[in-house]
């Protein structure tokens, strides 16, 4: 059991992930949380890594650093997603076995299950078949440390826990307007075209402000920062969105991925998701999501409805979907003690008013 006052060690504790676990750990009482930024403390470095561990000793970690993007950063940065994910794992987890730390819980993706895997998908589907081709370099990244994981505890006794989130949205997401996930790339881009639905400049270029793009400046001209919108598939009348629409998928906000997180934490060890009874023991990790799913299409109605743009949506055909379909399948940390609480529409509402408050704070 853990104390209020352990040192728990979040890596990448200031993105949407870590942070969100960060505040999960504060509001369940922790005061002894340690983090450092990636100027601070660069991840790739295994000397960096070893000396900080050296110094703070910490007695918990949370891995929650990782290289992400979208399906188009995905698809063009596939070595960077490989190799940075496969050294931030390296060096944190290692490290993490070579100061003994009691507890370690390495987080991952549901992109690690293969493209055709049946639905909803079950954890002892891993590797049974071909993954997508569009974000396999992360997939293989996320499996290596899953089972990285597994293989300590197999072999030296450790408690490394891995969990796999789904599709996660929430407050200090990500939203590039092509490197993000799809669900804060849609909001953005509905919220620029209501902007410009309104002839509302001001809160146009305070956008650009805190969230710069490429090709244009905030001060730039109406008619410069339209065009370059144009390119993005942002106008007043009309927004363009990737793929066909017709892709499932299953969100979960952030701050209940969080919960989910603490509750391993606090009430979840290894001998508790491995079968000792099977010579083979695999397949320890923990799906965490809602095993809820919705059409990309229904996605973009709702958040459109949300943030009140009344244009036209339309599909770009020619960007790919990537898989068709990714639901987990819950049971295994139902079964744990852990459920959902915030639902889709909850959420995009709350993920809209913070996107909104997060651009008057610049």
């Amino acid at each position: 059991m853990l104390s209020k006052s352990t040192k728990i060690y979040v890596a990448g504790h200031t993105g949407l992930v870590g942070s969100a676990i960060w505040r999960g750990l504060q509001k369940y009482g922790f005061t002894n949380l340690i983090g450092r930024t990636h100027q601070e403390l660069d991840l790739l470095d295994p000397n960096a890594v070893s000396m900080f561990f050296d110094d703070v000793q910490p007695d918990v970690v949370v891995l929650a650093a990782a290289h992400v993007g979208g399906i188009m950063a995905n698809l063009h940065y596939r070595a960077d997603f490989i190799y940075q994910n496969l050294q931030i794992q390296q060096n944190v987890i290692g490290e993490a076995f070579r100061h003994s730390v009691k507890k370690l819980l390495f987080l991952g993706s549901t992109c690690i299950y293969p493209r055709n895997a049946t639905q909803p998908i079950k954890e002892d589907a891993l590797l049974t078949s071909e993954l997508e081709y569009t974000n396999e370099p992360y997939a293989i990244a996320k499996i290596a440390g899953l089972k990285l994981c597994e293989s300590f505890n197999l072999q030296y006794g450790t408690n490394y826990i891995a969990v796999m989130p789904t599709n996660l949205y929430g407050p200090n997401d990500n939203f590039h307007l092509e490197h993000s996930h799809v669900l804060p790339a849609m909001m953005r881009k509905l919220y620029l075209a209501k902007c410009l639905e309104n002839d509302d400049i001001e809160s146009v270029r305070n956008d650009l402000t805190a969230r710069p793009i490429d090709g244009v400046c905030a001060t730039d001209s109406f008619s410069a920062i339209t065009s370059a919108l144009q390119n993005y598939g942002i106008s007043s009348k009309r927004v363009t969105l990737w793929g066909t629409g017709a892709p499932c998928r299953e969100f979960l906000w952030s701050e209940d991925l969080a919960d989910a997180c603490v509750h391993v934490l606090l009430n979840v060890d290894f001998k508790d998701v491995c079968d000792k009874q099977n010579a083979e023991i695999r397949n320890c990790h923990i799906n965490i999501g809602t095993g809820i799913e919705i059409s990309l299409c229904d996605l973009a109605e709702k958040i459109k409805k949300i943030i009140g743009f009344t244009g036209e949506l339309c599909w770009d055909a020619t960007k790919p979907d990537g898989v068709m379909r990714k639901c987990t399948d819950v049971s295994k940390i139902h079964d744990l003690g852990w459920h959902h609480t915030i639902d889709i529409d909850e959420g995009i509402s709350r993920l809209y008013s913070w996107y909104k408050s997060s651009i008057l704070s610049f």
